[in-house]
């Protein structure tokens, strides 16, 4: 002490505050090691009494035995820090080590000896799979609330409006700011972009080398196909889209589904199943797993989300005609799936987007009053459409047709009958009237020209179909029976309409919907007779 006191003051006050929390420290030790020992006793008390209430329970019948002890809640807050020690029951005893030289970490301690009990209680279960069960259920906790990122195509379904709002206001305002400006000032600047147009030239071909590089360095090839394709988005980001649109037709069709032991859910199932399993060796159709969803709705339409959700209108199954039919439709919409269209179709809108936020914003840039810039804007996206988006859906669609008919003559499926499903489709519309849509106007080939397609396709598709070992077709061509019928029909109308026109005026003749079943009304022979040679 009298050393201490000798010292100066600066040096004598470091020492006191040393010795000082040196003695709060031993304070500190004694106290934490009383409330050890009060924690041990405790603890202690509750694996004892866990053991008796565990002897009393029937355990060979409780399944649920491992989650007995402890709270999701109590889990979920240690599971952070100590999760790879409860995964493994092997390495108990050196969590127990680690976290017995951690004072924070107590909790923990009896999580450890709670899994010392389940391991020596675990001879008594004949359970095995334990730890894989555990693993799975321990993943799903969470000590907050975990954040996930949106989907890139949502993300970019969300922005869209906001870039073209963007480039209007962006035209809109460099329109005024050149009205504001004096006369003086704008010859100035008209004088200046004259002077300095080839650095002006040389600024937008960058911009278009940029776009240019862009395309060509995201381009893939189509898988089966191999055609060349701009992929801006990935297979993987439209199949956590396609949950959120999955979601949706499940609320609008909720109360349209049918039963899974009704014949046509049936029937949709077994040929999808067909269509699947003959195809396995395409490495695309053996990642989908595909889910069938069969809707009461009047509409002939079928179509097949990006994650292997299969929708089936009832107006489909009453418009084919046999299951060879039906079994190309399904082909064609599985086709769409495994070839990745939707991201396809969205990737190149994404780019032409991009594009146009320039033209978009040139024109209310040029455009004196904001009537004609709605105008142009108008104008602009119908010329995208038309140039554009609808040739290239129309592609998709021949696309689809010809490896959804490669998928349905792997199957076995009697692939001329496809061709007879688009013609009758052109009839039907035929006789109730319907105005045709011209081609290029539309999003899908005109019924025609997709029979034609597929006639061109239907030589390869056979040989396909005879690789596969198939039974040989049986029976006339569906497509000369189909044409044998529609000139039944035709006559029938011509007599119906004339008797029609004398007695009682024009009138549009009710005819029934001609089918290839219904071929023991026609002159079979005939049709045999006419037969191309297989």
């Amino acid at each position: 002490m009298n050393a201490i006191c000798s010292l100066k003051i600066a040096g004598r006050n470091r020492i006191l505050f040393r010795l000082t929390s040196l003695a709060s420290k031993a304070k500190c030790n004694n106290l934490y090691r009383s409330s050890i020992e009060g924690l041990n006793v405790h603890r202690q008390i509750q694996i004892n009494h866990r053991v008796d209430k565990c002897k009393r329970l029937d355990i060979s019948s409780n399944n649920s035995y491992y989650f007995m002890i402890g709270s999701s809640n109590f889990y979920r807050k240690s599971i952070n820090k100590s999760q790879r020690c409860f995964l493994n029951a092997k390495n108990i005893e050196v969590c127990t080590n680690i976290h017995s030289s951690c004072p924070g970490f107590l909790a923990s301690q009896l999580i450890v000896e709670e899994l010392a009990l389940f391991r020596s209680l675990a001879p008594l279960q004949s359970l095995n799979p334990i730890a894989a069960w555990n693993v799975q259920i321990i993943r799903h906790f969470h000590a907050s609330s975990s954040l996930q990122a949106a989907p890139v195509p949502l993300l970019w379904i969300i922005l869209k409006p906001v870039q073209k709002l963007f480039a209007i206001i962006l035209g809109r305002s460099i329109r005024k700011w050149w009205k504001a400006l004096p006369p003086n000032k704008q010859e100035l600047f008209k004088e200046s972009a004259r002077k300095n147009k080839w650095k002006i030239v040389l600024a937008l071909c960058s911009l278009a080398l940029l776009f240019i590089v862009f395309y060509f360095t995201h381009l893939e090839e189509t898988p089966i196909t191999g055609r060349a394709r701009l992929l801006v988005f990935g297979n993987e980001h439209f199949r956590a889209l396609s949950q959120m649109e999955y979601d949706m037709w499940m609320d609008q069709f909720k109360n349209k589904m049918l039963s899974e032991t009704d014949p046509r859910y049936q029937v949709v199932k077994k040929i999808v199943g067909h269509l699947s399993e003959s195809n396995q060796d395409i490495p695309e159709v053996s990642e989908f797993t595909w889910v069938i969803h069969v809707v009461e709705e009047p509409g002939i339409n079928a179509f097949v989300l990006p994650n292997g959700q299969v929708f089936v209108f009832t107006g489909l199954l009453n418009a084919v005609s046999d299951i060879h039919q039906l079994s190309f439709i399904l082909g064609h919409e599985i086709a769409h799936a495994v070839l990745g269209h939707a991201a396809e179709k969205a990737s190149l809108v994404h780019f032409l987007d991009f594009l146009s936020l320039i033209l978009l914003a040139v024109i209310w840039a040029v455009c004196p009053r904001d009537s004609l810039a709605i105008v142009g804007q108008w104008i602009q996206s119908k010329l995208q459409e038309l140039i554009f988006d609808r040739p290239y859906n129309r592609t998709l669609e021949i696309e689809a047709d010809k490896v959804g008919l490669q998928f349905a003559a792997k199957a076995c499926v009697d692939v001329r009958a496809s061709t007879v499903f688009w013609q009758q489709m052109e009839l039907a519309e035929t006789i109730q009237g319907q105005r045709k849509l011209p081609e290029w106007l539309s999003t899908h080939p005109s019924h025609e020209n997709r029979a034609e397609c597929l006639d061109r396709l239907i030589p390869e598709a056979l040989k396909i179909r005879e690789s596969c070992n198939c039974p040989s077709l049986s029976g006339p061509d569906p497509r000369l029976i189909f044409k044998l019928n529609m000139q039944h029909l035709l006559e029938a109308s011509k007599d119906k309409e004339g008797h029609n026109a004398t007695q009682h005026g024009l009138a549009k003749p009710k005819v029934d919907f001609p089918s290839v079943q219904k071929g023991e009304k026609l002159p079979v022979t005939l049709a045999v007779e006419k037969e191309p040679a297989n």
